[in-house]
This record gives C-alpha cells, sequence and structure tokens, in this order.
C-alpha cells in the first residue's frame, strides 16, 4: 500500500431535522439525491483509493449499491445507532473512524458541499501532500472572510484593531476563514492520538463562494438546487 494512501469518509444518517432527507431526496434531476451527486463526483477522482459511506440510512445503501455494485471504489459500512444521533458528540464519530478506516491518510467529506466535484478533491489532496513536506500535519477548507464582523451588544468591529477610520477598507480588515466543510484531510495516526479530524498545523485550502456552499437549511437547498440547475441543466 502506498504511503500517500487516502480513503474518504462520507458520513450520512437517518432523520434529519433541519432538512428532511437532504441527502436522497431528488436533487434537481438527480432522483438520488445529493448522495448521489456527491458519489458520482468522488468516483471520478484518481487520487482517492477507496470511499468509506458510513451510514445507518437504507435509501443511502441503496443509492451507493446502484452507483458501485461491486463496491470496487464505494464501501458501504453500516454505523452503529449510537453514533448517528443528533446529540452524538463528533469527537465520538472521529474516534470510530480509524476503526474502519486502514489507509495511512483519511479525507472527510460532506454530502451537503454538491459543487465540490472530483478535480477539487484531486486538488486537495495534492496541496495536502504538498504542506506535509513543508511542515504542515493537515489540510482544511476554507473560505477567505474579509468584511464587517460586529460584537453585541458594543456594535464594535470585531475584525480591525487599526486606528483612524472606523470604516475602514474591507480590504485592510484581517482576514478570517470559515471552515466551509468541503474537506479535512489529515493522517489516521492524527484520529487516534489527537481524536481530531485535522492536526495542530493545518493548511487552510482557499476555496470560492460557490464551491462553499454548504446545504444546512431547507432554503440552502432550494437555493442550491437553483443554482445547479442554472450552471448544469440549462
Amino acid at each position: 500500500m502506498s504511503n500517500q494512501s487516502i480513503t474518504f469518509f462520507l458520513p450520512t444518517r437517518k432523520g434529519s431535522e433541519r432538512v428532511i432527507d437532504k441527502n436522497t431526496r431528488p436533487f434537481s434531476s438527480i432522483s438520488g439525491g445529493i448522495l448521489e451527486l456527491k458519489l458520482r463526483q468522488l468516483m471520478d477522482t484518481r487520487s482517492i483509493e477507496k470511499v468509506v459511506l458510513s451510514t445507518n440510512d437504507e435509501a443511502s445503501m441503496r443509492i451507493a449499491g446502484e452507483i458501485d455494485p461491486r463496491e470496487d471504489k464505494i464501501v458501504v459500512v453500516p454505523r452503529p445507532e449510537q453514533l448517528c444521533l443528533s446529540s452524538t458528540p463528533l469527537v465520538d464519530l472521529i474516534k470510530y473512524v480509524p476503526s474502519i478506516v486502514e489507509t495511512e491518510h483519511i479525507i472527510w467529506g460532506h454530502v451537503t458541499t454538491p459543487f465540490v466535484d472530483g478535480s477539487d478533491y484531486d486538488q486537495g489532496i495534492g496541496m495536502y501532500f504538498k504542506a506535509i513536506k513543508n511542515g504542515y500535519d493537515s489540510l482544511v477548507s476554507v473560505l477567505p472572510f474579509q468584511n464587517f464582523l460586529l460584537t453585541k451588544p458594543e456594535g464594535k468591529i470585531y475584525n480591525y484593531s487599526g486606528g483612524g477610520t472606523k470604516w475602514p477598507r474591507t480590504q485592510d480588515l484581517e482576514p478570517l476563514y470559515e471552515v466551509n466543510h468541503a474537506m479535512f484531510i489529515t493522517k489516521r495516526e492524527v484520529y487516534i492520538n489527537q481524536s481530531d479530524r485535522i492536526g495542530a498545523k493545518p493548511f487552510l485550502f482557499e476555496m470560492g463562494k460557490l464551491k462553499s456552499i454548504d446545504i444546512d437549511w431547507e432554503e440552502d437547498f432550494k437555493i442550491a438546487e437553483v443554482i445547479y440547475e442554472k450552471l448544469y441543466q440549462s
């Protein structure tokens, strides 16, 4: 096995509360929804050895089976119910991952990022292995943020400490970075030793607004669907 062997960990579960059946309900013309879209994107990657779909959802299992019936690349691993609750601490799921993934490196991603495709994952993985050589221990994808953030109740600008004007140019604000949930990449040993999906010194992999769309609420689903249809169905 290559020392650059990497597995994609993809979690889904039954019982989405904010967006009902968000993973598997039809998305635009895709009958299997954003899960089908994500699995097809992952099938197109060159860098990923295996995709582990960790789920307790029969619909998710069926869709994966239709896309890769021989499990050449997509492996379905039923997840224990205690790790599929809305109340399950994230750290418990993190600790579970190395028990079902054996490769030296792990990329964790989500179904809810419909505009992150195979080439993006390949690019991120390539950047990760370069970053490892330069002293980083992980990679996390982010959306750069450079706009006004105000504190409450004072209404002070949080991300600007310079003098002069109260309203500086946005390009003079301290840049911040929002985790966009597209990918977290690190070694399996970080999961085991640090109980985390990124290490102590992550490389920030910047992505644009479109790629950073993350479906968390019903309106997010509808907006993403409209954008997808405009870009890919028109």
